[in-house]
């Protein structure tokens, strides 16, 4: 079975709503190294939950793709371990 880690999504422009295209994610707060604890959000049966830490409201939007956000350039994305 593989195992797909949870996209990751950042709010540096202090946007107090994000819409998402998944139900489960990361919160990293703003871009590191000013991010906080990368916590994991599931908002199960509900289409928003709000970050403990950061207080920002995520709102699901069945439209958007898991790299999509609204506004745009939320999600996060690591660069890539060379080997």
């Amino acid at each position: 079975m593989a195992h797909v880690a949870p996209p990751k999504y950042s709010n540096d422009i202090g946007a107090e709503r994000i819409e998402i295209g998944v139900k489960e994610f990361q919160c990293i707060g703003a871009m590191p190294p000013f991010d906080h604890p990368h916590v994991y959000l599931d908002m199960g049966q509900d289409t928003h939950i709000v970050c403990p830490y950061c207080s920002t409201l995520y709102q699901y939007n069945e439209k958007l793709e898991p790299h999509e956000t609204l506004p745009n350039g939320c999600a996060f994305s690591q660069p890539e371990l060379v080997k």
